[in-house]
């Protein structure tokens, strides 16, 4: 099993745990000048290739992964005991996924994405509020267009790091990484 089915195996058994958010996870970014922000996503996928989550590209993370395409993911399941640490570049879905996803997303979710200019400064919440009034009144209950600067990126896993808590803090840790195509496993003390 590669390491991002054992992620994708591992994310299904946090959902039957009733882990809270079993989804989130903080995606860590760098600016051009090296310095690094981390905020909690939520995974929107994984395959074979890597996770898989959706944003503003004019946010900061946005601006950030245009300007250093490279991130790093952490999930943390209490329930569970598992970790996992995926680290990779990052390219922009096509816009046929993001236009499937955003369509997926809960009305008000897709009016909020549209009005917001996400992490710019506002004076309050209201004023976004009454943008989303308004788009959702001119649009008289029809779809919700994907506003072009809002997509999905896929994180490219060239390492994983599978973790499992362990007694007396003797954590089972396996970093991945991805050479020539192939997973090459190296155990980690803990």
């Amino acid at each position: 099993m590669s390491p991002l089915e054992t992620l994708a195996t591992w994310l299904n058994e946090a959902r039957a745990a009733g882990a809270p958010e079993p989804e989130a996870m903080a995606l860590a970014t760098a600016s051009a000048d090296g310095h690094p922000s981390v905020r909690v996503v939520l995974c929107r996928g994984i395959d074979d290739h890597g996770i898989v989550f959706f944003t503003s590209y004019d946010s900061r993370k946005g601006r950030e992964l245009a300007s250093h395409p490279h991130a790093a993911a952490a999930f943390y399941w209490t329930r569970t005991r598992h970790q996992v640490r995926v680290e990779g570049e990052v390219a922009i879905l096509p816009a046929a996924a993001s236009d499937a996803y955003f369509r997926s997303r809960p009305r008000g979710s897709q009016l909020s994405a549209s009005v917001s200019a996400q992490s710019a400064h506002i004076d309050s919440l209201d004023g976004l509020r009454e943008g989303r009034r308004r788009l959702d009144g001119a649009l008289h209950g029809g779809q919700v267009p994907r506003p072009p600067n809002w997509g999905g990126y896929r994180l490219r896993a060239a390492s994983v790091e599978l973790w499992t808590s362990g007694e007396d803090r003797l954590h089972d840790r396996v970093r991945y990484e991805l050479s020539g195509g192939v997973w090459v496993a190296h155990r980690l003390a803990p």
